[in-house]
């Protein structure tokens, strides 16, 4: 697979200026139903720092004048902000000066694991970069060390963050760390949570892609990007996913679409903004809704000012009148792992569209699987099926990262991103007659998505001619079926195309289930007993077959 890459580089963004670009936008969207007030809407504003970087002129004053700028936008507020600092922003007095004296008491000040040479060098470790601070993914990142050197990285870290501020730092983010470092920061330093970047493919050559969607998860002692289905497991640090993905574009168009300040068209627009803040206040999110805002400095201040400014008023506002809670992401880590033990199942609802297209998407994400449904063109389909199993060891465990870009993935069943080709890739519902041929299933309205407790999630679409076809996410099972108007069981199935992709993947198909083999693991969807069926097609296609009620229950657990 050679996906096309997106580019963040800071020195290609445009200073794009939008006339309408105003707070007032923000109160003219749609406001949908509110949601349990039980389910916190939590914002990070989370802001690292580096010292300098190799792509941009006069660097080090061009980061620095960031990081002060967004400090003095964010202070007047009073609203809690974490500031990361790489390693070679924490040894220069600068910031040390600028954080003791301009930091509010609600502000964090936590660690930004990326590896600059001043850190590797005092670690006892060959610098094999080509600038101070080098982006290439086996020099800048943690898995581009031994693990033995990836401890060394963290004590040296840890003891001059102590020195200067007189404890260690409770929170470490980075685009990846990984699980050895994670487990041994835990242990040895306490830290209480982590951030890692969003779902990506190629962007600044780092690919990250069927994880947990957003939110948080515990991950697998073995593999920092696979969610952990055990306490014995899983490190006992959430990992919250990073930059605000939109749920609808975000890998699946070109451009960045993020609520990173620095695009104009997404987290730089109001309207978008909006969009996005509002659906994630308004609809079901089952244990809490989560985004993250704020902006590395390497963009510059320039860059940011704009889209920053409007982002940290609308927080201001929505802060004050209770529909987010604002905290560093320490304060989050704690939060979350007070209230779960296991990794909780989540929900990312979004029924419109800023672009005006119609579609609309929902996310489930448990510690077994992840779920992605869209909708588009007068009906549904699902695009997205990827299973979690923290017995799948990284690719970078004990081994040294060799290439200068990085990848990591889980158990995919299906996956519209990667697997298309000629045709789109999709788990598609079909109406089924009685000599085997197929039509489509027609929506006829919206969906209607609610909570049914604080894990199940139901999806009811009503279909065209009368009839509902229903989906019930649970942790580790889906509960799909189908009725007439008039009650009566529709003879329906799922059409699995994934092309050459899926014919890879899959080892057998049997009438209870589909076994798979991928990155070197064996994982599994089972369909329940009597509640459907299983069949390859000659196509290599794969049909999921609904039973005499119209139901079919996927069981989603490779651990079993």
């Amino acid at each position: 697979m050679s996906p096309a890459k997106n580019y963040r580089h800071p020195t290609r963004m445009l200073k794009t200026l939008f006339s309408g670009l105003m707070l007032g936008a923000i109160f003219l969207m749609n406001v949908a139903p509110p949601a349990r007030a039980s389910e916190p809407r939590i914002v990070n504003i989370y802001n690292f720092v580096r010292n300098s970087d190799y792509r941009l002129a006069h660097s080090e004053d061009v980061l620095y004048e960031a990081t002060r700028q967004e400090i003095q936008l964010i202070k007047p507020t009073g609203l809690p902000a974490t500031w990361a600092l790489q390693y070679d922003a924490l040894i220069n007095p600068r910031y040390q000066k600028l954080f003791k004296e301009q930091l509010g008491a609600k502000d964090e000040i936590a660690a930004w694991w990326e590896i600059p040479q001043p850190l590797a060098e005092k670690a006892g470790i060959k610098w094999r970069g080509q600038h101070e601070w080098d982006s290439q993914a086996n020099v800048g990142f943690s898995p581009g060390y031994t693990p033995d050197e990836r401890r060394k990285l963290v004590d040296v870290y840890m003891a001059d963050f102590k020195a200067i501020f007189g404890y260690y730092p409770r929170t470490v983010g980075s685009w990846f760390i990984d699980e050895v470092t994670l487990e041994y920061m835990a242990k040895k330093y306490g830290i209480v949570a982590s951030c890692n970047c969003k779902d990506q493919v190629g962007t600044d050559g780092y690919t990250l892609w069927g994880g947990y969607w957003n939110q948080a998860y515990y991950p697998s002692r073995l593999n920092a990007y696979m969610p952990a289905q055990t306490k014995a497991g899983q490190i006992d640090v959430p990992i919250f996913r990073m930059l605000g993905s939109d749920p609808i574009y975000q890998g699946y168009s070109s451009g960045m679409w993020t609520l990173e300040p620095v695009y104009p068209r997404a987290g730089g627009s109001s309207d978008w903004v909006a969009w996005f803040m509002n659906n994630l206040i308004h609809q079901p999110s089952l244990a809490f809704a989560y985004t993250q805002a704020g902006q590395e400095n390497s963009f510059g201040w320039d860059a940011m000012k704009t889209g920053l400014t409007l982002q940290i008023a609308l927080f201001a506002q929505q802060a004050k009148a209770g529909e987010i809670q604002v905290m560093t992401l320490a304060e989050a880590g704690r939060w979350y792992r007070h209230h779960y033990a296991l990794t909780p199942p989540t929900a990312v609802v979004y029924q419109n569209d800023w672009k005006h297209e119609n579609r609309k998407t929902v996310w489930y994400d448990s510690r077994f699987y992840r779920l992605n449904v869209l909708w588009e063109d007068g009906g549904f389909y699902i695009r997205d099926l990827h299973c979690f199993d923290e017995k799948m060891v990284s690719p970078t465990h004990d081994k040294v990262l060799a290439t200068t870009s990085l990848a990591y993935e889980t158990l995919p069943v299906m996956d519209e991103a990667l697997w298309s080709d000629a045709k789109k890739a999709g788990i598609w519902p079909v109406l089924v007659s009685s000599d085997g041929k197929t039509s489509p299933l027609a929506t006829d309205g919206p969906p209607m998505v609610s909570e049914l407790n604080k894990t199940d999630l139901s999806i009811r679409q009503p279909l065209r001619g009368g009839g509902i076809f229903t989906m019930i996410c649970q942790e580790n099972k889906i509960t799909f079926t189908g009725v007439d108007e008039q009650g009566k069981p529709l003879p329906w199935a799922w059409k699995m195309i994934g092309g050459a992709q899926q014919k890879a993947v899959v080892k057998t198909v049997t009438p209870t289930g589909v076994a798979y083999h991928f990155g070197g693991a064996d994982y599994q969807i089972q369909l329940a007993p009597d509640d459907g069926s299983c069949q390859q097609q000659e196509d290599s296609d794969i049909r999921l077959i609904s039973n005499s009620s119209g139901k079919i229950v996927l069981v989603l657990n490779p651990t079993k």
